[in-house]
């Protein structure tokens, strides 16, 4: 586990590392940069995750389950809101479902922690949790980036959780056709890093629109580009950081 800069967590923990490229959202995906950096660093854990194709890296497809890394939240005795592989997916098709209910386990011991896992795969998120507890501490979420996704959001529906949401990012398209009925949370946000896509700011304000129709709260991360530092995170002179109440 290990403190984060992203906005809206305050921790990251990877009881499993690696993934598959899916959809166009993860073109530019930071994790596979930054599994590469560990790699070359010699971490074990990010071993052979890994390729270069294109003058990038890209994942392999290998998956690590770490289990060491399980009982890393119990010897965190502060609360903290905690973002679930950062560096995977917990629901990609090669993680057994016993070991997500091995990370389940874990969460369920640790109630003093919010938990908040998003996945690309809702489908399987949401046969999996059906036999799984509903867990008052763990979020549940999918990421869209673009209008041709919005299906996952139909899917994040069937999805047994204390608290929904959608990660719209990196935001690369108009989703003002989204339904967030039964959604109780949006984050938004453009793509970062040396080869960002822009966003128009016209899809933030939509989206805006729609979490007013549907009571969700709305998020703004980051505008992005090569340089999200100085893009900041302003959106009409103000910083838009609604979250769920903890349930």
């Amino acid at each position: 586990m290990a403190e984060t800069s992203i906005e809206w967590t305050d921790a990251t923990w990877n009881p499993v590392a690696g993934c598959t490229v899916l959809s166009p959202g993860c073109t530019n995906c930071y994790a596979m940069r930054m599994a590469a950096r560990l790699d070359a660093m010699g971490a074990k854990k990010y071993r052979a995750l890994t390729r270069t194709s294109g003058g990038r890296a890209v994942w392999t497809g290998k998956i690590v389950l770490d289990r060491e890394a399980l009982a890393v939240p119990v010897r965190w005795k502060k609360p903290r809101q905690i973002f679930v592989n950062s560096m995977s997916d917990l629901f990609h098709v090669n993680v057994p479902a016993e070991f997500v209910a091995e990370v389940w386990s874990t969460m369920e011991a640790t109630p003093q922690h919010t938990y908040q896992i998003l996945t690309k795969r809702p489908d399987r998120m949401a046969a999996i949790t059906s036999s799984l507890a509903l867990l008052p501490n763990v979020w549940l979420g999918t990421s869209v980036e673009s209008a041709n996704y919005l299906d996952r959001i139909d899917e994040l529906r069937r999805v047994r959780s204390a608290i929904r949401f959608i990660s719209f990012e990196p935001l690369l398209g108009s989703v003002a056709a989204a339904d967030l009925s039964g959604i109780h949370w949006a984050i938004v946000g453009g793509e970062s890093g040396p080869r960002a896509r822009p966003m128009n700011p016209a899809w933030v304000d939509e989206i805006e629109r729609t979490c007013r129709r549907y009571d969700t709260y709305f998020f703004f991360k980051q505008w992005g580009g090569k340089n999200k530092k100085a893009t900041g995170r302003l959106l009409r002179g103000r910083t838009y950081d609604e979250m769920p109440l903890r349930v």
